[in-house]
């Protein structure tokens, strides 16, 4: 029989870290245990989330531990209430009191099978804007965000994994973030605005014309938006916005990456990540040594290395002599840049190589070696794919004009745009060799570049040949 461990105090789950033992349980105020049996999320010393059992019951348990965890244990019980006020689906409540040893515990029915729109979303996320299918899932989420502004509230907290989708209906969880504006009065217009603009943000930039979702909003909402400018303005600065934030949290122990910093080295990488790649991240030069050699340069060593089963690709960055890392000690490495570019590409919607892991020798502030662990993806470059004699195939075509396209309108720059730095992989164009990608802020600075990228592109094939006239006449200009 399993012997479960039992935290009898609030402090005791504070210490728990990221990973406390499990199953585990929880005295309840009422004299209840509460059985966690699976961690869905954990905010070490705040909170932490997973399905339960509660007197033979599933239930999706809420703990609040630490500093301040009163607070957010009312606001999820006032954030739910509204929700049930409102007519909003969302989660029925089972219990919120006090645990026992301190802390507090909110359950709610655990929902199954259920999927949260995030997870729906990732199976159309490359469909056409407008698609039938994309339109099924995120049109019901614009009209229970437009049920919710009619009704009063707001999620601060907005984004799609806080919709689910259960026995065909859509519901709205984490209470927490949920504020009541003006009960039973509509948000005002500007308001509404603002917050379906950071839920539009959230979607490729290609959607932002779709008026199918104001449709849908206005469905819920009760009337329709106005000052669609406006909205779209709000759309870019928010986009922005959440970029910026995301790529902070690339170089910092979150949720989403696990970092590991001292006086000697540095490394992050994507916190699911972190136990297969154990291997890597101790020793690097270790996993190159049983690779095969790619490249091996003065300046980087590249190899393809099958890790766990899955193969991988390391890129360890060299220095030359001494000078050379004098030069290199005082800024960010070429694998940080390339580690925070790739994940700003993808952030953005634009296909390279999923970036795994980062590593740096450090001493102290000086920055040595570094290395950087990517996905392989065993394409073909298009120096090798396309002839010169004739146009690419409608796919590889419209790859290459989608690529460049998205690049245009994110200002962003490769640097170095090679035939060789271009993989036709899985149906799409990557981008890949980041050390010299920019994102302009000015659209002057960004011209400037891209005027370079374009003619270094163009280079790769003869003068007047069938492809480079193919590429001139349909590139972006300026």
């Amino acid at each position: 029989m399993m012997t479960l461990a039992t935290f009898t105090v609030a402090n005791s789950l504070q210490a728990a870290g990221r990973g406390p033992a499990l199953p585990f349980r929880v005295a309840l105020a009422d004299g209840r245990q509460l059985s966690m049996q699976r961690l869905l999320r954990v905010l070490p010393g705040k909170r932490l989330v997973g399905e339960a059992e509660l007197e033979g019951s599933r239930v999706l348990a809420k703990l609040f531990v630490g500093r301040r965890c009163k607070k957010h244990w009312q606001q999820e019980r006032a954030g739910l209430e509204a929700l049930v006020l409102a007519g909003v689906p969302t989660p029925e409540l089972v219990a919120a009191m006090p645990m026992a040893g301190g802390g507090y515990a909110l359950l709610t029915t655990f929902l199954d099978p259920a999927e949260s729109v995030v997870e729906s979303w990732v199976r159309v996320a490359g469909h056409q804007p407008g698609d039938g299918e994309a339109l099924a899932i995120v049109g019901p989420v614009m009209t229970m965000l437009g049920r919710l502004h009619a009704a009063g509230l707001v999620q601060e907290d907005l984004h799609l994994g806080n919709f689910l989708f259960h026995e065909g209906q859509l519901f709205v969880v984490d209470g927490d973030a949920v504020r009541v504006i003006s009960r039973g009065q509509a948000l005002t217009p500007s308001r509404a605005s603002a917050k379906l603009a950071v839920l539009l943000a959230q979607l490729p930039a290609e959607w932002d014309g779709q008026a199918a979702l104001l449709s849908s909003y206005a469905v819920g909402a009760g009337r329709a938006l106005l000052d669609v400018p406006a909205l779209h303005e709000q759309i870019a600065r928010v986009r922005a916005w959440r970029l910026q934030d995301f790529l902070s949290k690339t170089v910092r122990d979150c949720t989403l990456f696990a970092v590991e910093r001292s006086a000697t080295r540095f490394s992050v990488v994507r916190r699911q990540e972190a136990e297969p790649l154990a291997s890597v991240l101790a020793s690097p030069d270790g996993a190159i040594s049983a690779g095969v050699a790619l490249k091996d340069g003065g300046t980087c060593t590249v190899v393809r290395a099958v890790i766990g089963g899955r193969v991988l690709l390391i890129k360890r960055y060299n220095l030359k002599s001494l000078s050379h890392a004098l030069g290199r000690a005082w800024r960010p490495s070429r694998a940080w840049h390339s580690w925070r570019e790739a994940h700003r590409l993808q952030f953005l919607g634009i296909p390279t190589p999923a970036p795994l892991a980062l590593i740096e020798e450090r001493l102290g502030p000086l920055r040595r070696r570094a290395w950087l662990v990517s996905e392989f993806c065993p394409g073909t470059n298009l120096l090798s794919h396309l002839s010169a004699d004739r146009e690419p195939s409608e796919e590889v075509g419209r790859a290459i004009l989608n690529l460049f396209e998205s690049m245009h309108k994110a200002r962003i720059s490769h640097g170095d745009m090679k035939a060789t730095n271009l993989l036709w992989y899985s149906g799409r164009v990557l981008l890949i060799d980041l050390d010299a990608v920019v994102q302009h802020r000015s659209p002057v600075a960004h011209a400037r570049a891209w005027q370079r990228d374009r003619a270094r592109l163009l280079r790769n094939w003869p003068a007047g040949s069938r492809l480079q006239r193919w590429l001139d006449d349909r590139l972006p200009g300026t």
